[in-house]
């Protein structure tokens, strides 16, 4: 549902176990700024409602809400999202609102507000929505209305409390799960003890296409659908989808769990080991580039070109360089790398080419104890898949940007997955794949630290800062490979250890 489309409903809550799904449908769907006020008789259900959307936000059934009808406002600081709850039921004047710190609640968080008749006209008209329980027989009754953004918001929420009832997952409990950095959420969901993840993509509106020349990224849960089938039909461990509405861009995904192949936040040799056997498994062969789908259509795969690889370098110039130097890169100095990368990626035209998951490293894989082989590997976020240079994937396990592989680990990961391809093709060329691989981790790593530069310069994310020295060491191991000896001299020049 749109904002245009978003209108005021009334909403039948029969039971107390109905009240608190509705109130963990409006937990899912607040974002920082937004205002809940709360309003019907005593005994009406506020209070009911307020304390279920706080424990769904914090996931802790169990957490301590007390009534702030003497303190005016209680705030818990929950990671995703900080909630005030107030409760103006004493306050003696509309004006004494700015005296409790709803304005600085609102700047980080959101607001629960009971009894907000007693503010007057000094609630904020925006970013609001407004619930107004009332006895109905043993149950209750809620009229919802507010801002058309959040009731739009609202309204996908409860379109997917509806597409869990009818998959078999009536009163599930939801709960928000850490995503991705794209336009999907995901949510965990659990219900007569079991688990699922819900991925919740609706189409993009903007094309396929973020760079009309050359960089595909998928659109919707089809391409999800058609590699998670091909994955699947190969052994692997991505998740089973339980149920799909493609229409509205949900999917019911069997849930992988959280292990992942870190221990302590260092790679587990024995993992990462598995994850690069899997890689020798998929690159084998020949793969398909069209992927079917359960309606019998097509998903095709868009190709990794050499254009791809060159404007995502140019990331390095565009942010990195002036993060470090505090100055944008002269045009001489563009020109050169340029001219550099161009040939440098070139050297790619006759090297394997296969299936490209883009993102195959330790936040996207989870290890899975009790499966045996290869199936051990759980393998997510790969919605992306291209058909590129098979030793891509190989230097994003190998070199990966979130966890420092150490150099001894490195080379044993390179030899096991030659060792692989060897074993599977006595042909396969070992020299033809050193220079790949070296090219593509040191693509990689340029085109990272630009991306970590922005993310830390312009989107107010400085966490990513500490990633920057791992990948300027792996930067360094790459530019030890005779095919990169002008960028290495480039970047040596450019910008020294020193800078």
């Amino acid at each position: 549902m749109s904002p245009s489309e978003a209108r005021p409903f009334t909403l039948p809550l029969p039971d107390e176990a109905a009240t608190v799904a509705f109130a963990e449908d409006v937990a899912l769907c607040l974002a920082p700024g937004n205002v809940v006020a709360l309003s019907g008789g005593l005994g009406a259900g506020k209070t009911t409602f307020a304390r279920a959307l706080i424990r769904a936000v914090a996931d802790d059934p169990r957490l301590e809400v007390p009534s702030p009808t003497f303190t005016l406002v209680q705030t818990y600081a929950l990671g995703r999202l900080p909630i005030a709850h107030f409760d103006l039921y004493r306050l003696a004047a509309p004006e004494e609102l700015d005296e409790v710190g709803l304005d600085e609640a609102l700047t980080s968080g959101a607001a629960l507000i009971e009894w907000p008749e007693r503010a007057g006209t000094r609630l904020p008209r925006t970013n609001r929505l407004d619930i107004a329980f009332d006895i109905a027989g043993e149950g209750r009754v809620a009229a919802i209305a507010g801002s058309p953004d959040v009731l739009a918001r609202l309204a996908r929420s409860r379109a997917i409390r509806a597409f869990l009832d009818r998959a078999g997952w009536a009163g599930a409990r939801r709960r928000h799960l850490q995503g991705d950095a794209s336009t999907r959420r995901y949510e965990r969901i659990r219900a007569d003890g079991r688990t699922a993840v819900l991925m919740d993509w609706p189409a993009a509106s903007a094309p396929a296409v973020l760079d009309p020349r050359v960089i595909f990224r998928a659109r919707d849960v089809r391409a999800f659908i058609a590699v998670d089938g091909a994955l699947r039909g190969l052994g692997l461990s991505a998740p089973e989808i339980f149920a799909a509405d493609t229409g509205r861009g949900l999917l019911l995904l069997e849930d992988l769990g959280a292990e992942g192949i870190l221990r302590d936040g260092l790679p587990d040799p024995e993992r990462y080991v598995t994850a690069v056997d899997v890689l020798a498994m998929l690159h084998a062969g020949p793969r398909p580039t069209e992927l079917p789908l359960p309606d019998g259509g097509l998903h095709p795969l868009p190709a990794f070109t050499a254009e791809a690889f060159a404007i995502e370098v140019t990331m390095f110039l565009d942010w990195y360089v002036p993060h470090l130097t505090g100055a944008p890169a002269a045009p001489a100095m563009r020109e050169e790398f340029t001219l550099i990368w161009r040939d440098i990626i070139a050297r790619l035209a006759s090297k394997e080419r296969g299936w490209v998951l883009l993102d195959y490293h330790s936040p996207n894989l989870l290890w899975r104890a009790g499966r045996d082989g290869l199936a051990r590997l759980g393998i997510i976020d790969f919605q992306d898949l291209m058909a590129g240079p098979s030793a891509y994937d190989v230097a994003s396990l190998c070199q990966d940007a979130r966890a420092t592989v150490p150099p001894a680990l490195e080379t044993e990961l390179r030899g096991r997955y030659v060792a692989r391809r060897t074993e599977a093709d006595p042909e396969f060329d070992a020299e033809a794949f050193a220079e790949a691989y070296a090219i593509l981790s040191a693509q990689r790593a340029t085109k990272i630290l630009g991306v970590f530069a922005r993310l830390a310069d312009h989107a107010e994310k400085p966490g990513y800062l500490k990633h920057m020295p791992r990948l300027r060491e792996y930067l360094e191991r790459s530019l030890a490979h005779p095919a990169l000896n002008r960028y290495a001299l480039w970047y040596r020049t450019h910008l020294p250890p020193s800078r």
